[in-house]
């Protein structure tokens, strides 16, 4: 028997022990595989969190100093800016969520593929442990296959089912669905300092003097009386920072000659070529006059604006005529006629104009000068 035990000890060590070692390999890396994957998706879906929690704090801090500090903001500080930032980075955090979720539902399905590898490795390891133990005799031959029998009792998926019935509020429902950007929310998302007075898509020329032809771009009215540029309106593909900004009320605004108007006024945006530059005139061109007459109305109203223009209802170059300019014009008329107030009631006879952007008779352009500026402030 001492004999014929070490015969079996070294078969045993030949056949049997590599299948369970081969195994006992595959296990871990299986577990490193798990451990080292799913940890990394989740710090990534953090960090996602983290940005977008910064930027929705941020977009509460400046939409409350908005309305306090009388709507005039830095250009990277624009409420609406900021909430298309926040649009921006949920739009990451929903999808690094989605691919998150997505994983774990194929590293669950996984395990029970990879049970079933490990039950039948086992099996096979038994059957041939079972093999080499046959020579032996035969009370304990029967032994193993009673052993034999008992492992290939064991159903591929038995623990797997145990796990699920204990752990069913730990793992990811398969049913669930993914999370849609449109079904989101968030702090100020419709703050009226987010609304913008008039957008929409205008071609503008070129300043560079040896460029040729114009440009088409996507532009913005804020509430906060700026003229914001940006490649496009996708906020899902693109951080939309303004290519260009300028602060209205120092700016000077030109009549429409049909489809086309002007602005002159200095870039207030964050890029190098703002910084270097001056005020520059811009030349813009509407889809038709109308558009152009509604950009026009706008801009008066944000140019001629001492305060917030926060409820200010938005308009779109694509709205209908009649409602574009009625609202535009009773704004404007109802600053011309505070101003009439303010001029009659001034003592000693003395007359002081009104900001030439008030002014219905100008027909060139609508300025808006620090000495105009300073005049608003002697009639207030």
């Amino acid at each position: 028997m001492v004999n014929t035990n070490i015969e079996t000890e070294k078969t045993l060590k030949g056949t049997v022990l590599p299948i369970l070692e081969r195994l006992h390999k595959e296990i871990k890396a299986k577990h490193k595989e798990v451990s080292h994957g799913v940890e990394k998706s989740a710090k990534e879906i953090e960090k996602t969190r983290n940005a977008t929690q910064k930027h929705i704090e941020l977009l509460g801090q400046h939409a409350t100093s908005f309305e306090s500090a009388g709507g005039k903001l830095n250009p990277t500080d624009d409420p609406y800016v900021l909430k298309r930032g926040v649009i921006h980075r949920l739009n990451k955090q929903v999808i690094a969520e989605n691919n998150h979720h997505n994983d774990l539902i194929h590293v669950q399905d996984g395990f029970q593929a990879f049970e079933a590898h490990v039950v039948q490795t086992i099996q096979q390891g038994m059957e041939a442990f079972n093999q080499v133990a046959g020579g032996q005799a035969e009370k304990t031959r029967a032994l193993y296959a009673d052993m034999l029998s008992a492992a290939q009792r064991i159903p591929g998926d038995y623990e797997w089912r145990c796990f699920q019935a204990r752990e069913a509020t730990r793992l990811a429902n398969p049913k669930d669905p993914p999370r849609s950007l449109e079904a989101l929310t968030f702090p100020n998302q419709d703050h009226a300092a987010t609304k913008p007075l008039i957008e929409g898509t205008l071609e503008r020329k070129s300043r560079n003097k040896l460029a040729w032809g114009t440009q088409t771009a996507y532009y913005v009215i804020t509430p906060s009386k700026y003229l914001h540029e940006f490649k496009n309106d996708d906020d899902l593909q693109y951080d939309p920072k303004p290519e260009l900004s300028i602060y209205l009320p120092d700016a000077v605004v030109g009549t429409p000659n049909g489809d086309k108007f002007n602005v002159k006024g200095k870039d207030r945006s964050s890029s190098i070529s703002s910084k270097l530059a001056g005020s520059s005139e811009l030349s813009f061109k509407a889809h038709t006059a109308a558009d152009a007459q509604k950009w026009f109305e706008a801009l008066r109203v944000a140019a001629s604006a001492t305060g917030s223009i926060y409820e200010s209802t938005p308009a779109s170059p694509v709205a209908t005529g009649t409602e574009s300019h009625s609202s535009a014009g009773s704004k404007l008329a109802t600053i011309e006629s505070s101003h009439k107030e303010q001029e009659a009631g001034i003592t000693g006879g003395e007359t002081v104009s009104s900001p030439t952007a008030l002014s219905p008779s100008n027909t060139n352009s609508v300025p808006t000068t620090p000495a105009a500026t300073e005049e608003k402030k002697t009639l207030s």
